[in-house]
């Protein structure tokens, strides 16, 4: 008898674990029976209950998914090859029609792939390269150290903006019938495909090289003004001293002969004196250390060399 209650109690469990499911907070769920769906979605979180054995409960995220698209190269309009990555986020907006259509995630992931990697190259395809990479026609923010580095920017009709939201309003409705809801479409890096970026970085190479040779000129051009500035007034400032200089030698050369002057007419000893060391000077400034010099007896200067000795 009591072998019998616990069994009786583990099948009552075993039953009463395959009937009740949980429902979780991110999570909905539909059922079915023999594989085919039975009832509406569960979207509503919590305990559930089912048929046991026959019934199964097939969860479903209710949160946005993510869709990773690969960089893939596509043309432009104006043939230009361009590498495109984009990505999405999507959700699950009917779980019943979502099972029925695409069974799970991976099914769904496959999907978006055909449709959000096919709009995308037709986008791409219909408009030119500038309005692929340009949102706005703001004006050209210009650098005040490179005045001349470009001109105005190209007007564009569509830009990459709306570009986006034709892809993705034609994602949208190419999923409307197969339970999800594609959210948003963005790009996540657009390049120059490998056969066109050497031209392109030369061209930029060049720009920047003629910006740095106009550059280098002004600089030449200031720097010659500059120099010629700079000799025009050191010559003005060396002759404004030698000028002053003169001045000053002139007065006190006037100043010398008026005191050697009144020395000379104080007294006779004075103008001997002054004589003498006037000719002393004269002698000093004519006469070097390997000069003969032959005085006469009758010379000044012998008197004075006379009139000095013992």
């Amino acid at each position: 008898m009591k072998v019998l209650t616990i069994l009786l109690v583990l099948v009552l469990l075993l039953v009463a674990s395959n009937a009740l499911f949980i429902v979780p907070e991110d999570r909905q769920a539909i059922i079915t029976q023999f594989g085919a769906p039975v009832g509406d979605a569960i979207e509503t979180p919590g305990l559930k209950f089912k048929l046991p054995f026959i019934q199964k409960a097939h969860y479903f995220d209710r949160r946005f998914l993510e869709w990773q698209g690969s960089a893939e190269e596509l043309p432009t309009r104006d043939k230009v090859f361009i590498f495109v990555d984009t990505y999405a986020r999507w959700r699950i907006s009917d779980p019943l029609l979502f099972f029925q259509r695409l069974r799970d995630e991976l099914g769904a992931q496959s999907r978006l792939d055909d449709i959000l990697d096919g709009e995308t190259r037709n986008a791409i395809a219909n408009h030119d390269l500038i309005e692929v990479i340009r949102s706005t026609n703001r004006e050209a923010a210009a650098d005040e150290s490179y005045p001349d580095a470009g001109g105005g920017l190209e007007e564009i009709v569509t830009g990459r903006d709306k570009i986006r939201q034709d892809i993705l309003v034609a994602a949208q409705e190419r999923t409307a019938d197969l339970g999800i809801e594609v959210l948003d479409v963005q790009f996540r890096r657009i390049n120059y495909g490998q056969q066109v970026e050497p031209d392109v970085f030369n061209r930029m190479i060049s720009e920047r090289q003629r910006i740095a040779d106009r550059f280098r000129s002004q600089g030449q051009g200031q720097a010659s003004e500059i120099l010629g500035n700079m000799d025009r007034d050191l010559k003005r400032i060396e002759s404004e001293a030698y000028r002053q200089a003169t001045e000053i030698r002139g007065r006190a050369d006037a100043e010398a002969t008026e005191i050697y002057a009144s020395a000379y007419n104080q007294s006779v000893q004075s103008r001997n004196f002054y004589e003498f060391l006037r000719t002393m000077e004269a002698f000093e400034k004519t006469i070097d250390p390997n000069t003969w010099l032959v005085v006469s007896t009758d010379s000044d200067y012998f008197s004075f060399l006379k009139a000095s000795g013992p």
